[in-house]
């Protein structure tokens, strides 16, 4: 008899890719009998879309007016369709408390926001007492698969692409003029999280210059349907034939992915794009200004890591609570171009 597994998947993108290895040591221990069915966010479908880690997707908003995304919508399908197991790598309550409405036999996550009671395997998160000590996420959610029994696991995160990304890719190269065998370095600006992670647009375009300038290598600015002005405006300001932007085209992860696995380099703040280049063992030069990268640290051999010490961080908050906003503004962009040249020189290197 197949046993289902039901995994609340974290919400963000770059927590999601970090999730991967967790998926991988569930499909190890409970294979070949079971069903990983992914409760998520409805656009990480595209994002898990071909890695073969999760069987079934349940789309799950809780902001949504839908009754089936709705916590209650999940409840009344875990409770038709029966799990054997929850595994909670989200620390909300109302997904705990789903999936204990549901009796699902096994449920199992840390006992955080006074959930702990409605779970059977409770983890604790390390406190110094006064607030929660930084653990990267792939290691948080690791303990979890763990505490299920789970056989240790390789901490690399996994992706792939699909034909319907690599077409959309196809398609992008075609409409920007790049030839394949291109070398491409993208650029990604964007941050979910907030304006805080945001490095200004003004030095993305200088660096996107000087990358087109003194490494001839053409430049395409990332963006999600929101940012496509802010990508627009990087390749104006750069004012370089080589700097080129996907803000016209039809935009998705699946659309990311794919160039992101054809890129020679990706430059990006703290954010999903970050966590798919390592995925897709990517060079990766990470901007960091107010988050502090122990709480989402890869060992990726090949991300160089750039920030600018700043008395105030890192602050971990979402805008600039001293209005300066140094830690990104004064981060100069001769030292991310180094960064660039030399994450390069590694790939070349290895």
């Amino acid at each position: 008899m197949t046993r289902r597994i039901a995994v609340f998947l974290p919400n963000w993108v770059g927590d999601a890719v970090m999730a991967t290895p967790t998926l991988r040591a569930l499909r190890t221990r409970f294979a070949p009998d079971a069903e990983i069915v992914g409760i998520m966010r409805p656009h990480l479908a595209e994002l898990l879309r071909g890695s073969g880690l999760v069987d079934v997707v349940w789309p799950y908003d809780p902001a949504r007016r839908d009754f089936a995304l709705r916590p209650r919508g999940i409840l009344w399908r875990l409770t038709r369709e029966r799990a054997d197991v929850s595994v909670h790598l989200t620390n909300d309550l109302v997904s705990a408390a789903v999936a204990r409405l549901a009796r699902v036999p096994v449920r199992a996550g840390y006992a955080r926001n006074r959930r702990g009671w409605l779970l059977t395997h409770r983890l604790r998160a390390p406190h110094d007492g006064r607030a929660f000590l930084p653990v990267s996420a792939l290691d948080y959610y690791l303990g979890i698969a763990s505490a299920l029994g789970c056989v240790e696991e390789s901490r690399r995160m996994q992706l792939a692409t699909v034909a319907a990304d690599e077409s959309a890719a196809d398609a992008a190269w075609r409409a920007l003029a790049i030839d394949p065998a291109e070398p491409v370095v993208l650029l990604n600006s964007s941050g979910a999280y907030g304006a805080a992670k945001l490095w200004p647009d003004e030095h993305f375009a200088a660096l996107a210059r000087r990358i087109a300038v003194e490494l001839e290598h053409t430049v395409v600015v990332l963006c999600g349907p929101d940012e496509r002005a802010r990508a627009a405006a990087i390749v104006a300001r750069a004012g370089h034939p080589r700097v080129r932007s996907l803000a016209d085209r039809p935009l998705g992860l699946g659309l990311t992915k794919a160039c992101v696995r054809r890129a020679r380099c990706l430059v990006t703040t703290d954010s999903g794009p970050r966590h798919i280049g390592a995925a897709f063992g990517i060079p990766v030069v990470a901007i960091f200004g107010p988050t502090d990268p122990a709480w989402s640290e890869t060992s990726f051999a090949l991300e160089v890591k750039v920030r600018r010490d700043v008395p105030c961080g890192p602050c971990g908050m979402r805008t600039c609570p001293e209005a300066h906003h140094a830690c990104m503004r004064d981060l100069e962009v001769s030292s991310v171009f180094a960064a660039v040249t030399r994450a390069i020189a590694q790939e070349r290197a290895a």
